[in-house]
């Protein structure tokens, strides 16, 4: 499924689902995902279902099935030259972003 088209509900559905069929396939119970992430069973059952949990428990499940890799690439930057690097080196140092002024 190319995603670049998807509303973000179907990206949603879409990750809900590879996320129950990742825990099925590797024969484990809500309860079990749910123990050894630390989270409550009714968070990973909505996590399954699409509904709102925090970041930190899809990290959390993502470590217990072992797709820490897939979020690791999540907001990675796109390095495709050199001008891109010094972009991204330049832009670690904080610095604040100036609000655009309205000409009017």
């Amino acid at each position: 499924m190319d995603l670049i088209l998807s509303k973000p509900s179907e990206v949603i559905k879409l990750l809900c689902a590879r996320l129950r069929t990742e825990r099925l396939t590797q024969q484990m119970t809500q309860a079990e995902v749910a123990a050894r992430a630390g989270i409550g069973v009714n968070t990973l059952s909505n996590l399954e279902a699409g509904r709102n949990v925090a970041f930190d428990s899809v990290v959390r499940v993502a470590m217990v099935l072992g797709r820490l890799e897939e979020l690791e690439s999540l907001f990675k930057p796109k390095l495709d030259s050199l001008d891109d690097i010094a972009r991204y080196e330049n832009s670690l140092r904080r610095q604040r972003i100036k609000k655009k002024t309205q000409n009017a």
